[in-house]
């Protein structure tokens, strides 16, 4: 009966806008973090997703607020906040790869960690087609759950990745350069981290729609 009654309240359609917003900041932290794994203006990108992890900080935090201040919600505010916060956890892991590429002066990158850079720029665009369909949840529910399962699939082709990088440092690396190993073992390990980020926010989506429909 709640739930019926919250449907005929009018809503805050601002949310919808600012997840939009921020899903726009990871796309461009997304594809900035891939060509930076190709090896293109490593130091440029860098700046790049430090500005746009800047920029979705501001929009995150507009989201929390609005939660505050809205009487009524499009859907649960514990939702809400969840959900944003999976999002901008993404583009925070993006920040902490770049923060290892330069404490270690990386300018160059196995080809398998550029293999994952793409599968974070396909997940970031999932999440951005999936956002705006939020705002009809019921309408959208075929189409939310299928792309939170390729989110999915793109994370399990990372763990593939991962797994495939680790074996091929130690296989060039080993024991004959321990450091070299260790350095690209982390950043192996960030990239897998940002992966995992977006399945957070797919599972959000599958959360919401189970919730809303």
């Amino acid at each position: 009966m709640l739930g019926w009654f919250r449907k005929l309240l009018p809503h805050e359609d601002r949310f919808f806008d600012l997840f939009e917003r921020h899903a726009g900041f990871i796309v461009g932290g997304a594809e900035a973090l891939e060509r930076l794994l190709a090896g293109e203006d490593v130091e440029g990108n860098c700046r790049r997703i430090v500005e746009l992890e800047q920029q979705a900080d501001v929009v995150a935090a507009e989201v929390l607020l609005a939660t505050r201040r809205s009487f009524i919600t499009p859907f649960d505010r514990g939702d809400i906040k969840d959900l944003i916060q999976s999002m901008d956890d993404a583009i925070d892991m993006m920040h902490k790869t770049v923060k290892t590429v330069r404490l270690f002066d990386r300018t160059e990158f196995d080809p398998l960690m550029h293999e994952m850079g793409k599968g974070i720029v396909d997940a970031a665009h999932l999440v951005a087609e999936a956002v705006p369909l939020l705002s009809k949840v019921n309408t959208n529910a075929t189409q939310l759950t299928a792309l939170a399962e390729k989110v999915t699939q793109v994370e399990d082709r990372s763990d593939e990745l991962h797994e495939q990088g680790l074996k091929d440092l130690f296989t060039r690396h080993g024991g004959r350069d321990p450091m070299a190993y260790m350095i690209g073992a982390e950043i192996y390990g960030q990239l897998e981290k940002v992966v995992d980020r977006f399945e957070d926010v797919a599972d959000e989506i599958s959360g919401i729609v189970i919730e809303n429909v």
